[in-house]
């Protein structure tokens, strides 16, 4: 399954939309896309999109004891919110352990299981992240935990509500993001032009393994 252009910004805007007007998980504080989409492709084959998201601390934790005896999983009112639990049970999602998934519960609000899309969610910045993944990517010869740097920021949250940039979105339906190869983009983050080539080909294996949603959460 692959999404014409103005298709897969269409997609990215009614995300944005959800993610202005509905009540989230947890807050989500700012929605970037990078890969595929901001280089201009036609067809674009998978949707990467980037969440920035705070970290939900004693929301309501009397909740949890109810919503573990009703839907067999913890955290609710302590990792994510128990008004949008209330609101929301059918996109509670939870890890091996039992708890709940912020990342696995914003997929399931936000996406359909079929569609192609990755989504990244973590605390931090997706810049920062990106340097945080490369670091660590670097140290353990790890290519696929690198995030491809090539991105643009559509949303920021902030106090009178949230800022969409209008002209991210004319330049994504335009085509008219310029961004070197995903190796030269590297090499301008450090790495020499074997790793840069190694880990763009790491990761573009990895993206071609991917089918429907897929997601990943990290905390920094």
């Amino acid at each position: 399954m692959t999404l014409g252009r103005d298709e897969a910004v269409d997609r990215i805007e009614r995300l944005v939309r959800t993610v202005e007007t509905e009540p989230m998980p947890v807050p989500v504080r700012e929605v970037w896309v990078f890969g595929d989409v901001v280089l201009g492709l036609d067809p674009v084959e998978r949707l990467d999109v980037y969440l920035t998201k705070d970290l939900l601390f004693k929301d309501r934790p009397e909740a949890e004891g109810r919503f573990r005896e009703s839907h067999g999983v913890a955290g609710v009112g302590k990792t994510v919110s128990a008004d949008w639990a209330e609101q929301h049970p059918e996109h509670l999602r939870a890890n091996a352990n039992g708890h709940v998934a912020p990342e696995r519960c914003l997929a399931a609000h936000l996406l359909d299981p079929d569609e192609p899309v990755h989504l990244e969610v973590c605390n931090t910045g997706f810049e920062n992240n990106v340097t945080q993944r490369l670091k660590g990517a670097k140290a353990r010869g790890d290519w696929t935990q690198v995030l491809d740097p090539r991105a643009a920021c559509l949303w920021v949250d902030g106090e009178d509500g949230g800022t969409r940039s209008e002209s991210a979105f004319e330049k994504l339906r335009a085509g008219e993001f310029v961004f070197p190869t995903l190796s030269g983009a590297l090499e301008m983050l450090g790495l020499d032009e074997p790793e840069a080539e190694e880990a763009a080909a790491a990761v573009k294996r990895q993206r071609d393994d991917r089918e429907g949603v897929t997601v990943r959460g990290d905390v920094v």
